[in-house]
């Protein structure tokens, strides 16, 4: 049996590894439609104080499902806003303890991600998608 057979016969044998999270489609050529997906990636933009002082420095705060990834985040950005994405941080802000009327209720949590942009792109947030 040949080196070559043998390595082959080994690839067949090893199990397949388990597929992770949903992959999102690279992002699609000029002109063709967008995938509707990616807007469930990008669920509303962050307007606070914080955020404003954020986009002098070239950065927008989204608020991102839970599940949401850094890659998925910034091929959604990169195709509906179309724009250069050069890095994406996220953060979780675990729900609060509040009451409401005396009945103790809990906040939701929350994911947000800051998208810093290419030098010389800007999103305007306030137009929507």
């Amino acid at each position: 049996m040949s080196p070559a057979e043998s390595k082959e016969k080994k690839a067949a044998a090893k199990p397949a590894k388990a597929a992770k999270a949903k992959k999102v489609k690279a992002a699609p050529v000029a002109g063709a439609a967008i995938a509707p997906e990616l807007y469930d990636f990008i669920l509303a933009p962050l307007i606070t104080e914080k955020a404003t002082l954020a986009s002098e420095h070239n950065q927008v705060m989204f608020r991102v499902p839970l599940k949401a990834t850094k890659p998925q985040i910034k091929l959604a950005v990169e195709t509906l806003f179309k724009v250069q994405v050069k890095a994406v941080n996220t953060l979780i802000t675990k729900g609060k303890q509040k009451r409401f009327r005396g009945r103790l209720g809990t906040r939701s949590d929350v994911k947000k991600a800051i998208v810093t942009l290419a030098a010389g792109q800007s999103i305007d947030v306030t137009t929507g998608l």
